[in-house]
């Protein structure tokens, strides 16, 4: 008989899994936060709920942006920081930080949850331990948010004056570099629209913030880390700054395009040119807009939701399906076409292992938008008749892919939802954060069955 006692064993059997790890960190990190804005000290006005509490909660730990209230003006300073400090947090990885703090106990990571962090921000045969790991990690992160935060700061502070721009530089920079897309100003950065440092630096930080620490390091590696180091990027890095690269060109040229007479109307012609790559370039993951979102037209808004199901790249601090994800499949699909019986990209053939990962992800992330939005329509229009909610589903559909990418773009119906509608996005953002994949692998079995059965082919297309 096994005399352990129930609680060691069930921290035990809850810890010796990255996945549930993570997940139960992000759920206690979610509580807190949900906790500290509900005190009076958070709100301007008077104490958030907890519906709305929760919802603002969730949406800074998961880097979404979506918000029920007006942060700015709504949240007290000390509101504002808790939000920060959760996108901050949500930003780095729950996962990084609860090996950080086990190490501070002096404790020790499982030999799985070594492997994953090892797997995840050094690729390849990375020889770091995972100490020094996390310690590139959180420094690569801070330095790049201070860079970002004295520009921002040297730009703005002319006008808004010399003390009361530190604060917005170090918000902005920090939700910018997580993508999370919370913006002090009420209509987000829609006011420097056409200010080209203030977006470029903007721009930069998403970007970094999306391509994932793998390729940040693999990029200094090759480039900046000396003669001995090779010059030839992964193919993981490849693969994810090509796609990367496509996704920002042909997001700007289809923005301009789409909305050169609507939204772009009234801007310059070098303005329209900015604020088209701009949102091109936060669409996918960071959630910021110089744009109003509301006015776009149908087709833009259709072509946002695809930008924003692809999302950022894997190990990063954006959402999504990953840019990778979808660009081993379009590597797939390709290479069927050529006659080729493997994917093959870059003089490189991919495994069939990381094919099916692929298929699986984007299967599993698509029955969960769906079965959302039907929730969300049940809920939100109650069997209304079509005639009479023209437009919404759209408005919800565009709801539901921004709260799965975590990317944080709404029409304006955030803060209309019902109650219920609050916490389905909520949950939605929780999920989209960890990835159906991570959530299937928390509940599933250790044990990998070995059993295989006959093989034979069934008629596709």
């Amino acid at each position: 008989m096994d005399n352990t006692p129930m609680r060691t064993r069930l921290s035990v059997h809850l810890l010796r899994s990255p996945a549930r790890m993570s997940i139960l960190g992000f759920a206690l990190l979610i509580a807190v936060g949900t906790a500290l804005l509900m005190l009076p000290a958070s709100a301007a006005e008077s104490p958030l709920g907890v519906v709305d509490a929760l919802f603002m909660s969730t949406s800074a730990t998961c880097v979404t942006g979506l918000s029920v209230l007006d942060i700015g003006r709504q949240l007290t300073l000390f509101g504002q920081m808790v939000i920060l400090l959760l996108i901050q947090l949500g930003g780095l990885g729950i996962l990084t930080v609860s090996t950080l703090l086990f190490m501070m106990m002096k404790g020790r990571p499982t030999l799985s949850g070594q492997a994953i962090i090892k797997d995840t921000f050094t690729y390849g045969e990375g020889k770091q331990t995972v100490t020094s790991v996390l310690r590139a990690i959180f420094a690569t992160a801070f330095a790049i948010e201070a860079a970002g935060a004295l520009c921002l700061y040297l730009r703005t502070a002319p006008s808004e004056g010399w003390r009361q721009a530190a604060y917005p530089a170090v918000f902005h920079a920090v939700s910018a570099f997580c993508n999370a897309g919370f913006a002090l100003y009420r209509d987000s950065f829609v006011g420097y629209r056409e200010d080209w440092i203030v977006n470029g630096v903007l721009g930069v930080l998403i970007v970094i913030g999306g391509i994932g620490f793998v390729v940040i390091t693999d990029v200094k590696n090759r480039f900046i880390g000396g003669r001995d180091r090779l010059k030839r990027l992964s193919l993981h890095s490849r693969l994810a700054l090509t796609a990367s690269a496509i996704l920002i060109l042909l997001g700007a040229l289809a923005i301009l395009f789409m909305e050169w007479n609507n939204t772009l109307s009234t801007l310059s012609v070098p303005g329209r040119l900015l604020a088209a790559l701009f949102q091109s370039v936060s669409s996918r993951t960071a959630g910021f807009n110089t744009l109003n979102t509301g006015l776009m037209a149908n087709e833009t808004l259709f072509m946002l939701c695809i930008f924003m199901f692809i999302g950022a790249c894997p190990g990063s601090c954006g959402g999504g399906v990953k840019t990778t994800t979808i660009a081993g499949l379009s590597v797939a699909a390709i290479s069927r076409l050529r006659g080729f019986r493997r994917p093959q990209v870059f003089r490189r053939t991919l495994t069939e292992a990381s094919i099916s990962k692929a298929t699986s992800v984007v299967m599993m992330s698509a029955v969960v938008i769906t079965l959302t939005v039907m929730v969300l329509m049940v809920s939100e229009l109650g069997g209304i008749s079509h005639t009479r909610t023209q437009g919404r589903f759209l408005e919800l559909f565009f709801e539901t892919i921004s709260a799965f990418g975590t990317v944080g773009l709404s029409t304006g119906i955030t803060d209309t939802l019902t109650p219920f509608g609050r916490l389905t996005i909520a949950a939605l953002m929780f999920i989209g954060r960890l990835g159906p994949m991570v959530i299937g692998l928390a509940v599933s079995r250790e044990l990998i069955s070995r059993i295989q059965f006959a093989e034979e082919n069934i008629m596709i297309g």
